[in-house]
């Protein structure tokens, strides 16, 4: 039976064991910290959940009036515009950890249902390999034993952890990275948050929403500088008209503790001031003391692990999967990947890692959703792509639900009409982004598209019309 060894407990790890078990291998999860990972433990499904509270708030809070809800308010005339809805944190928190808890025994149920083998304790490989094909993994538990597992194939899936900057040091109480902030029992009054990536803006809009006051500090030009030019300018657009101080150009130099303040220092020498911050710079891969470079394993200069589009590593019969690659940090291709790898050295059939089919979504309130070719390629002249934009302030739906700001952005090939990509500026965008996905990831046309029925009235209307224009420019331009 072939032996399989996997190293972290993450979507890489389990989705690759489910594999791996499946096809008749003999499997060894080592994990240190409970199935899931970073993903389930302190990441996408805590943040997704304290997410889903501010999401709640938002659409009470800038709605209700518009739809007609009457809220019954028992407040002094003078202080009637006080907030009526407010949220207990310390309760959201304890909701967090225990659907975060509850997630990770499912997924050990699951691996161990399928006849995987869990281990808890810390993986490294031992040397190179064997001349029987074969690798030595060494397992040291919590209280120092080892045990040494034979391989013929090991998959490394260890993930990462937040990045710190020498002079913002968390304490896990006033300055806090986002593994720390279900710890809050208290909402903070006045947080902020230095990052304005996918981390940093998804966080800062959630706690605004929740009742903070939040600053975020951007060293770039615009929130969220990777994603669609259009969808950050809309969110940007959001964040500040919901009275979100956003600081661009802004790079935070330092932060610390002054009594139960924080004042962080900006590259410029200005200074703010808050009850709270919260770092979100980034991530470093959980690539040291695993024995790699030693087992012949190649870094890149960043700490990530150098994949093939299989998961191989550049060490026969070591495999590599999720965010210690640095491929794209989001758990749907961890899994893909540690999957793609277990088909790989099992023999089974197998289709290369497609980047271009990988479907995101940033989780802030409007959502941003985004699949295949983006506007950057189409700028930068990596594709030549059609582009239609629609509004949803167009959409009948959206005027019904009070939905403002947001829109729909199809891709698509000149001549053919292939679609090659998307981006859907929404609520529920997540939801919404699918159709474009199955069109990116089939080579569907904007006419096939165009012509599948949708619901009327609906959100998804817009995709369907957006289809319909891009398919009347190519008609018009053939004609």
């Amino acid at each position: 039976m072939t032996r399989i060894v996997i190293i972290g407990g993450g979507p890489g790890g389990y989705e690759a064991a489910l594999v791996a078990a499946q096809l008749g291998a003999e499997v060894t999860v080592v994990d240190c910290d409970g199935l899931g990972g970073a993903s389930v433990l302190t990441d996408c499904v805590p943040s997704k959940t304290l997410i889903a509270t501010a999401e709640v708030m938002t659409t009470f809070d800038s709605s209700y009036e518009e739809l007609g809800i009457i809220v019954a308010d028992d407040t002094p005339p003078l202080e009637q515009a006080a907030r009526v809805v407010g949220v207990d944190l310390g309760k959201v928190n304890r909701r967090v950890k225990r659907l975060a808890l509850a997630q990770s025994h499912d997924i050990t149920a699951s691996v161990t249902r399928a006849g995987a083998r869990v281990m808890r304790g810390r993986g490294r490989l031992e040397g190179m390999q064997a001349l029987d094909g074969s690798r030595k993994v060494v397992v040291t538990a919590a209280d120092g034993t080892e045990e040494t597992l034979t391989a013929d194939a090991v998959l490394i899936a260890t993930g990462g952890h937040p990045r710190e900057l020498p002079d913002a040091q968390p304490d896990g109480e006033r300055i806090l990275n986002w593994t720390q902030v279900y710890d809050l029992n208290e909402l903070p009054e006045e947080l902020i948050v230095v990052g304005s990536g996918v981390t940093g803006a998804e966080f800062a809009g959630a706690y605004l929403s929740l009742g903070s006051k939040v600053t975020l500090v951007s060293s770039r030009d615009r929130v969220l500088p990777g994603e669609d030019p259009d969808a950050a300018a809309v969110l940007e657009d959001v964040f500040r008209r919901r009275g979100m101080n956003v600081m661009a150009r802004s790079r935070a130099q330092s932060a610390k503790r002054v009594g139960d303040r924080v004042e962080v220092t900006l590259a410029d020498g200005r200074v703010i001031t808050g009850t709270h911050c919260l770092m979100a710079v980034g991530a470093i891969p959980n690539s040291a003391g695993l024995g790699l470079e030693e087992a012949g394993v190649k870094l890149r200069d960043s700490g990530h692990i150098w994949t093939d589009k299989v998961s191989r590593t550049t060490a026969p019969g070591v495999y590599a999967a999720g965010d210690v690659t640095g491929v794209f940090a989001l758990a749907s291709v961890a899994a893909m990947q540690g999957r793609i790898a277990m088909y790989h050295f099992l023999g089974d059939a197998v289709a290369p890692l497609n980047l271009k089919t990988v479907s995101s979504n940033v989780f802030t309130d409007p959502e941003i959703a985004t699949v295949g070719y983006s506007q950057a390629d189409v700028d930068a002249g990596k594709i030549d792509a059609k582009v239609v934009k629609l509004p949803l302030l167009r959409n009948p739906r959206a005027k019904m639900q009070g939905i403002r700001d947001g829109f729909v952005k199809i891709f698509c090939r000149p001549g053919t009409g292939i679609v090659v990509g998307g981006v859907v500026v929404a609520p529920r965008a997540s939801e919404l982004i699918h159709p474009i996905s199955i069109a990116v990831d089939n080579n569907l046309t904007v006419e096939q598209i165009a012509n599948a029925f949708t619901v009327y009235p609906s959100l998804s209307g817009s995709i369907a019309e957006v289809a319909r224009q891009l398919h009347n420019r190519k008609a018009s331009a053939e004609g």
